[in-house]
């Protein structure tokens, strides 16, 4: 059975950043890389209510335009509902950002395999939650653990 996957919108929209850091070259790499394996039905993509009111946000009309088509390739969508919001709540208590908590949310709620973030502070808070059904990861751990 496929590995499922949630992109947060950072690591999401990685490739589109300015490649002045090495870790930035890597990270986007590593995000074409899943992407690719998406393309070719080796892993599956989780998309959620949360993921594309983000992306409506996004006032740049190439990021957002980028950010819809990867999110086509979903094979589930998880709507945003109490449960979602009673989740979010609960690792809100860990120091996790209200809008990163939806996600991470979304994310238990689809039973995917793993969550990939960019954000470092993110990264180190969801590491530590107790129960955490989803295993929170960087785009490079990611590729890591779905090569092998």
């Amino acid at each position: 059975m496929a590995k499922k996957i949630y992109l947060d919108t950072c690591s999401l929209q990685r490739p589109l950043d300015s490649k002045t850091q090495i870790r930035l070259i890597l990270e986007a790499e590593a995000i074409l890389g899943i992407l690719a394996m998406i393309e070719s039905n080796k892993i599956e993509l989780v998309a959620s209510d949360i993921l594309l009111a983000e992306i409506n946000r996004q006032p740049n009309a190439t990021r957002q335009e980028y950010a819809l088509e990867v999110l086509s390739k979903a094979s589930t969508f998880v709507s945003f509902d109490e449960h979602v919001k009673r989740r979010a709540e609960e690792f809100e208590n860990f120091g996790i950002k209200p809008l990163d908590a939806l996600h991470l949310a979304s994310a238990e709620q689809a039973q995917v395999d793993y969550f990939c973030t960019c954000d470092d502070r993110f990264l180190k808070k969801a590491k530590i939650i107790p129960n955490l059904e989803t295993r929170v990861v960087s785009p490079i751990e990611l590729v890591e653990e779905v090569e092998q």
